[in-house]
């Protein structure tokens, strides 16, 4: 639950008219909790003296505003969305751990339905190398369950694996990524919204991302690399390679017009 510091609430109900849940109530001029509410946080971050904290949560991580050092330019925002590209040659170089830490808080800060914060982020680097040498060990396994269930994957996943086995360097479903992110959610929007916030993030950091599909159904199929990567019984909502690129784009590419209906 939610504490209200009696002794610096003043009584102005922001916190009352902000909550989704209507679980505070302003009574007698001060904020009191009244029935149990989902954490948004929403009381903590619109009253004007702090009054208001979770226990649960680390209280030490709340910034304050301010409108001096705050400004997200819209048209640099959008600038950087027409500039980013799906990465599929990476340098050798790690993401060091401070800028991954910050590269997956931007997916821990993003809005979850109900507040519900499930979304498990799975990230493989140090121990890549055997994750990419397990992935390609259970393949002949995928492939045989594919064969019955989805020729068009079979097909697909053939192919690769053709080419892994002549030469183990052209690994089409890792590349040449330093790291590998899984993000599983029970609901698989968290996961995506979740995911592009930490795309974005990884740009800023001078990193890139690629979105794989592939990886999803990989994983998807194997009870061994579920278990190796600790998803449990959450879904698979995403998966992202991520690295430094190994290439540089010198323009934003050309996309349709909009399918936007205006009413």
């Amino acid at each position: 639950m939610i504490q209200i510091d009696i002794e610096k609430c003043i009584g102005c109900k922001a916190c009352e008219k902000d909550c989704p849940g209507r679980a505070i109530k302003v009574t007698d001029g001060k904020a009191q909790s009244v029935k149990k509410c989902i954490l948004c946080g929403h009381c903590v971050a619109i009253c004007p003296k702090n009054a208001v904290s979770i226990p649960d949560y680390d209280m030490a991580d709340v910034e304050e505003y301010d409108p001096a050092t705050f400004h997200l330019d819209p048209e640099t925002y959008l600038r950087a969305v027409k500039f980013r590209r799906s990465i599929r040659n990476f340098t050798d170089e790690p993401i060091p751990r401070d800028k991954m830490e910050r590269i997956l808080n931007a997916g821990r800060y993003t809005a979850t339905a109900m507040n519900l914060q499930d979304c498990r982020f799975i990230l493989v680097q140090e121990r890549l190398e055997e994750f990419r040498d397990l992935v390609w060990q259970e393949m002949p396994h995928v492939l045989e369950y594919l064969q019955y269930t989805d020729r068009n994957w079979h097909f697909m996943f053939s192919r690769f694996y053709d080419r892994y086995q002549k030469n183990p360097k052209n690994d089409t479903l890792l590349f040449n990524c330093t790291a590998f992110l899984l993000i599983a959610s029970n609901d698989r929007l968290d996961g995506g919204l979740a995911a592009a916030n930490i795309e974005n993030m990884a740009v800023a950091e001078g990193a890139g991302a690629l979105y794989s599909g592939y990886m999803m159904r990989m994983v998807g199929e194997s009870m061994l690399l579920k278990e190796w990567l600790g998803i449990d019984d959450k879904q698979i909502a995403c998966c992202m390679l991520l690295g430094y690129p190994d290439v540089t784009y010198k323009r934003t590419a050309p996309r349709r017009k909009a399918d936007i209906i205006w009413k």
